[in-house]
């Protein structure tokens, strides 16, 4: 008989000061994330968000234009609730983005810009932990991610006068995947994830989905990665370590 009980999770390392998250759209670290963002800036670290789109394409009854307008101010409220106060959109297109040249060459930019400790993205794996299928954006860009950190540190990649390469990142953490391994506590910054999300306002209200609850949502995947913990909420995330180190 094969023993079903969840493999425990392993404490991230937190003994770094400056992380860059790097996700396809406006509400991608709100809806998984952000509770444990709020954590590490109530820790004293710097935290950068990355929006690789304007999340233009992501309101059915609104304009793109109107929509980018929107989404952008609902992603800087939202960042600015767990503590983030940069937030930069690097403006490529909603809905159409494609792993290349130009999408690596972009974040890498943005790594040597504000050169982190680690790195976060999203889950670029074909499907959630749910067993959902997951967007092609957010594949494109978790891959991306992931060869632009390397990228970031060979001068002769991607070359820029005005920028040093930077291969201080130490590991990629991935957020929402179905192979995470490692965990952080955000029982005391749970509300603020939430708090996050709700910052959503006009996205939420465009997904037309009746009753939905953040917190209750949230709740629904923060409850059982924190059982696995011993503790009463928590956020897994993958580690992909670029030294060395198991974390």
């Amino acid at each position: 008989m094969s023993d079903s009980t969840p493999q425990a999770l392993i404490p991230l390392d937190e003994d770094w000061e400056t992380a860059l998250a790097v996700v396809a759209h406006p509400d991608d670290m709100e809806f998984g994330a952000a509770a444990a963002v709020a954590r590490w800036t109530g820790q004293g670290k710097r935290v950068v968000y990355c929006m690789v789109t304007s999340g233009e394409a992501g309101i059915d009854g609104m304009d793109p234009e109107t929509t980018r307008t929107v989404r952008t101010a609902e992603e800087v409220e939202s960042a600015r609730i767990v503590g983030v106060d940069t937030v930069e959109f690097l403006g490529f297109p909603d809905g159409i983005l494609e792993y290349g040249l130009p999408l690596r060459q972009a974040i890498a930019r943005s790594v040597r810009v504000h050169r982190p400790d680690i790195v976060i993205t999203g889950n670029f794996h074909q499907y959630f932990p749910n067993g959902i299928l997951n967007q092609a954006d957010h594949i494109a860009v978790g891959r991306a991610t992931l060869d632009a950190v390397r990228d970031a540190g060979n001068r002769w990649v991607f070359p820029e006068p005005d920028l040093e390469p930077w291969g201080g990142v130490r590991a990629v953490w991935v957020s929402g995947s179905p192979d995470a391994r490692h965990a952080v506590d955000i029982s005391e910054t749970f509300d603020a994830g939430v708090d996050s999300l709700r910052a959503h306002e006009a996205y939420l209200d465009g997904l037309g989905w009746v009753d939905f609850d953040p917190a209750a949502f949230l709740g629904s995947m923060a409850e059982p990665t924190g059982a696995s913990m011993g503790v009463r909420y928590a956020t897994s995330f993958e580690v992909f370590s670029l030294g060395f180190s198991d974390d």
